[in-house]
């Protein structure tokens, strides 16, 4: 017996036409499902070979309402800009729910950053003011545009203070949000110029075991919001406690990365995403709390997206198919 396999690049994957609002939604009924309980997903296990702060991870996760399953197989390594390679690469692995035989392999990188940008945005919607215009972006690679993108689906943007130790990257992001969104983009000239004044703050810089905690208390505004892609590498320990509510997207994951030597001075954990989707926890309460979310990037994020470009690219006949 032969079985069919579709096999998509990147090329393919971005071809399919999936935009980012139907990430977004897909990630609110995936964090729902959470939040009762309805999803599994085991602490991802990793490796770490190459330079300090890389990684290789696996990110199994099942979820029964989307008859979603799967893996994706994902590294990080921060010297790669040197090479003239990705910081992320990996593969994604679309299992059959009901025999397990795999329906599709598929590059992630775009998985990975589109998604990492809707969970910022979901984020957003219960703990960032409703109103809220500009962002402060610390970090103009391919989570900078994305975080903003999706942000733009679900807030009135106006401007965005763009930061990057890089300035070659700092002016490339200027020229293709500014044209592409259709948003005033700043340059900021330091750091603290991309967090004051903002009323939401996104960190997007390499993930490291020893913050260099740049941002430091007084430097963000009462009322505004901050997502940490970056984990906690951006932020002083004190500027953290400032927080009314400190969120991440599981409880149990940061708590394992901890454990792991990550995340070693920040606040008590208010709520996760699934507990905040679901109304278990209350969100955003006054327009003068200072809120924060840390999220890791979830598996089950990843297989709420396969699935949709996995059907797209089979409606648009898109892929390799090959055989097992």
């Amino acid at each position: 017996m032969t079985h069919p396999l579709l096999y998509l690049s990147r090329a393919d994957v971005e071809s399919v036409g999936i935009t980012i609002a139907e990430i977004i939604a897909a990630l609110e009924v995936v964090f729902l499902e959470k939040g009762k309980g309805q999803t599994e997903m085991p602490p991802k296990p990793g490796i770490h070979p190459g330079p300090p702060d890389s990684f290789i991870h696996a990110m199994p996760a099942y979820i029964p309402a989307l008859q979603s399953a799967g893996i994706k197989w994902v590294s990080a390594f921060p010297e790669n800009r040197h090479r003239g390679l990705p910081y992320i690469t990996g593969l994604l692995v679309l299992n059959d729910a009901d025999t397990g035989l795999p329906l599709a392999v598929m590059d992630c990188v775009w998985i990975t950053a589109m998604r990492t940008g809707a969970a910022t945005a979901l984020s957003a919607r219960y703990l960032a003011r409703s109103d809220s215009a500009v962002v402060g972006m610390l970090g103009c690679g391919v989570q900078g545009r994305t975080n903003v993108e999706a942000l733009k689906v679900l807030f009135p943007l106006k401007r965005v203070m763009a930061y990057d130790v890089n300035k070659t990257a700092q002016d490339n992001y200027i020229a293709d949000i500014s044209h592409r969104l259709d948003l005033e983009v700043v340059k900021a000239k330091t750091p603290k110029e991309a967090v004051t004044d903002c009323d939401i703050v996104v960190t997007a810089g390499p993930i490291l075991k020893k913050p260099h905690a740049t941002i430091k208390h007084g430097w963000m505004d009462e009322g505004a919001f901050a997502s940490l892609v970056d984990y906690d590498a951006y932020w002083h320990p004190d500027a953290m406690l400032e927080m009314a509510k400190f969120c991440t997207d599981d409880t149990s994951q940061l708590l394992h990365y901890k454990e792991m030597g990550y995340f070693q001075q920040i606040p008590d954990i208010y709520a996760d995403l699934g507990e905040l989707a679901t109304g278990a926890k209350t969100g955003r309460e006054t327009p003068e709390e200072c809120t924060m979310t840390a999220n890791l990037g979830l598996a089950i994020e990843d297989m709420a997206v396969a699935p949709l470009i996995y059907r797209r690219a089979k409606e648009k006949d898109i892929g390799t198919w090959l055989t097992l």
